[in-house]
């Protein structure tokens, strides 16, 4: 039995596999984040926020530099026409890396202030893009630059495809962070990492109901993790929620209860599915970048 994975309901047998072991594929950053799966190259792009650069891994093991400087990129993903979208900090803004290698801005104010700092982000099959906002990089020089902020809150926005429309879809959040939809994209979940910065704050996942994949409704608490933040998780074809947390990756299931952990040596910040199946779990963590084998398969564009 894995002594990596620990088993609180008997549905996570079935979503790990028992003689799977946690690989630790590169180490010596100095703060993980953001990772994503790139099929068609068969790697895995992270970020390194402090270290200001984004790098990647392939199959053979070699890691390098993808992109430095990276404006001190956070989180990423792919929209449907296969180009990387990311959260930058030190620019405050949203981007995309078309297919030849030009910056498009796709999103840098609202309101007409800048944006705090956009951290993880999502794309929905109608192509729009939902990101958070919250001020992690405008709070010091160490993930940004330090700076006030200019928005009335820390905001989710939801990025109109065709005008380029921002809409706030989201404004009760302290730390709105990670977000991921449900497989049929029925429901959005939302993290608020506000314990990072107050032992008292909220260290939960909400979850919503997106109406006519416009506004969010119905707001819950769908879990609240413990050690750590939901800084970052991913979402399977079941719908499955596997979260970042202090000690490891947290998997629930839809109905809410905790399933079991995947134990991991360092704080998790954010994790994404890979490999030709989709069944590869790599897991960013402080300094390093992991990967575990598991029984399932991601839901989320790839």
């Amino acid at each position: 039995m894995s002594e990596t994975n620990e088993y609180l309901d008997p549905r996570f047998y079935a979503l790990t596999q028992p003689n799977a072991r946690l690989e630790r594929l590169h180490t010596g950053s100095l703060w993980c984040e953001g990772p994503v799966y790139i099929a068609d190259a068969d790697i895995v792009l992270w970020s390194d926020i402090p270290n200001d650069r984004i790098l990647r891994w392939t199959p053979t093991g070699d890691v390098g530099v993808y992109c430095q400087p990276s404006r001190y990129a956070n989180g990423h993903t792919r929209d449907r026409q296969g180009r990387l979208i990311s959260c930058e900090h030190g620019s405050r803004q949203v981007t995309r890396t078309e297919h030849d290698g030009q910056i498009t801005v796709l999103a840098d104010r609202y309101g007409g202030g800048r944006l705090n700092s956009p951290n993880d982000v999502v794309v929905a099959s109608d192509d729009s893009i939902w990101f958070s906002d919250p001020p992690y990089g405008i709070l010091s020089n160490y993930e940004g630059h330090k700076a006030e902020s200019e928005q009335a809150g820390c905001f989710v926005f939801r990025l109109e495809p065709a005008s380029g429309a921002l809409t706030v879809v989201a404004d009760d959040f302290v730390r709105p962070n990670g977000l991921a939809f449900s497989p049929d994209e029925r429901v959005l979940y939302i993290s608020d990492t506000a314990r990072s910065h107050d032992p008292n704050g909220h260290h939960h996942i909400r979850a919503f109901d997106v109406v006519d994949g416009r506004r969010l409704e119905n707001s819950r608490v769908f879990a609240v993790i413990e050690p750590g933040v939901p800084d970052g998780f991913r979402v399977d074809t079941d719908g499955n929620i596997w979260t970042s947390a202090g000690d490891g990756v947290h998997c629930y299931a839809p109905d809410g209860v905790l399933l079991g952990k995947i134990h991991v040596p360092e704080a998790v910040s954010n994790l994404t599915f890979g490999g030709p199946r989709r069944n590869r779990l790599f897991i960013t963590a402080s300094s390093s970048l992991y990967a575990i084998y598991v029984a399932q398969t991601g839901a989320q564009w790839p």
